[in-house]
């Protein structure tokens, strides 16, 4: 018997052969049967806090304010290089995102948010990998949803408490950069503590390190 060196397969020959002993047929049907299964994503669980009403009432507005995706320049250099970042990334995501509308949406709305909220887009694609991988759909086993799994508490404290709503792109784009936005202002720009915080594990290093290591994939040509 023997397991594929892809974790995601199962040697199907070893499977089929005569000589193979019950209980290692079981164990290959069990790890067929694993592999299917959606894979959790990295989430930990931020933590419910209080709010002060001003910052409440902040938040709040930050993610009721609608405006669509779409960015808009005053000068033609900002748009060139926004168009050459949109390109490169594209580029980079199509393992990732093969059909290229849903790919061109996603990065747009992404980029979006980032510039909404004062924060990198590098930082935020590095996020998005981290804690979902890229699933739409990613649940964590704390109950974080989405791209940038967010937690459903922040549904009721800051939304219009629909949790479902966190499965939908921009909804959840916007919440996870507002979040992200709001532990910055909280830890005063200290990007490593409000990472953490971000995480539900504020002050240990693995999250930060993952973040900011796969932050570098999403880096401009340039960029450090």
């Amino acid at each position: 018997m023997s397991i594929a060196a892809d974790p995601l397969s199962v040697d199907v020959t070893a499977f089929r052969s005569p000589t193979i002993s019950p209980s290692s047929r079981r164990a290959l049907l069990l790890a067929g049967a694993a592999a299917c299964l959606p894979r959790p994503a990295f989430a930990g669980a931020q933590q419910e806090e209080p709010l002060a009403d001003a910052v409440r009432s902040a938040l709040s507005a930050a993610i009721a304010s609608d405006a669509p995706p779409k960015p808009r320049f005053d000068a033609i250099e900002p748009r060139l290089a926004y168009l050459r970042w949109l390109g490169e990334m594209s580029e980079r995501m199509k393992r990732k995102k093969s059909e290229t509308q849903t790919r061109i949406e996603f990065l747009e709305t992404l980029w979006y948010e980032s510039a909404r909220a004062g924060l990198e887009p590098a930082l935020v694609l590095g996020l998005v990998q981290v804690e979902s991988g890229f699933r739409k759909y990613a649940i964590s086993v704390a109950g974080a949803r989405g791209y940038m799994q967010v937690m459903p508490f922040w549904t009721r404290s800051i939304g219009d408490g629909q949790v479902s709503r966190l499965f939908h792109m921009q909804t959840n784009l916007r919440f996870g950069c507002v979040i992200l936005r709001h532990y910055l202002d909280i830890e005063k720009g200290n990007l490593f503590l409000a990472l953490g915080r971000y995480n539900g594990s504020r002050g240990r290093a693995e999250y930060p390190n993952l973040v900011m290591g796969a932050r570098k994939a999403w880096l401009m040509p340039g960029q450090s």
